[in-house]
């Protein structure tokens, strides 16, 4: 090969991965903004709400919701009971709590739990139990927390509660929404959180991924049978 072919072809190349290079670059640079809005549609809006956790480890953590109200997070899913004095009455369960109950936490007990009394969690030697109050109730009641096995604990109330207000937490929500919720009412164009929130955590999920799947919903013993797609609610029946 003649010299100045040695040179010329290489700098032939180079130019043109070059031209490439330089023509990509300017594409990405005249609309910057392409890459950065498609991330942002990805983002849901609903998991950037600051959600705070306690993770506790031992009673004392647990111990510490006294004094506190809490919001139910698991709503339709967690038994309670009466409490007559210092005593849960396990003969006395009053139910299941709605979903966004407000729960006034007076004090945070333990004890043991009869062997023929489900109340969603495994009994162990004791449970941790929230001793409470409903808003405008002068009755207390009790719900299982966690459990103790020995010097085995275990706690749920990052699982079971809201330490905040979920209507602060999730403040941009339309008023439409909220009301719905506040009714245990599923509403179209709700999305999943929202219906949880509506209608409780005892669900079944059919085929599908979140936002695409039909869900059936027990709410209190009333079935609710919800379709969504593209995230939201299309048919509530």
């Amino acid at each position: 090969m003649k010299p100045w072919k040695m040179v010329v072809y290489p700098l032939m190349v180079t130019l043109l991965v070059g031209g490439v290079y330089l023509f990509v670059v300017f594409k990405h640079r005249s609309d910057p903004g392409v890459a950065s809005r498609a991330a942002e549609q990805a983002v849901n809006p609903d998991d950037l709400a600051e959600v705070r956790q306690l993770m506790p480890t031992e009673f004392k953590d647990v111990e510490k919701l006294a004094g506190t109200s809490v919001w139910i997070k698991n709503g339709n899913v967690m038994p309670y009971f009466a409490v007559t004095g210092a005593r849960i009455d396990f003969a006395r369960s009053v139910g299941v709590i709605p979903p966004v109950a407000r729960l006034d936490v007076k004090k945070v007990i333990k004890a043991a739990v009869p062997a023929g009394v489900d109340d969603g969690m495994s009994h162990g030697t004791r449970q941790a139990f929230a001793v409470f109050a409903l808003p405008g109730s002068a009755e207390f009641y009790a719900t299982a927390i966690g459990a103790i096995d020995g010097a085995e604990e275990q706690y749920f109330t990052d699982l079971l509660f809201f330490y905040d207000d979920p209507h602060t937490i999730y403040s941009d929500w339309p008023k439409e929404t909220w009301a719905a919720i506040d009714a245990h009412q599923a509403k179209p164009g709700m999305n999943e959180l929202q219906m949880r929130l509506a209608l409780g955590q005892k669900l079944k999920a059919g085929v599908g991924s979140e936002g695409n799947r039909t869900i059936t919903y027990d709410a209190g013993g009333r079935q609710w049978t919800v379709t969504f797609a593209d995230g939201r609610a299309t048919a509530v029946r």
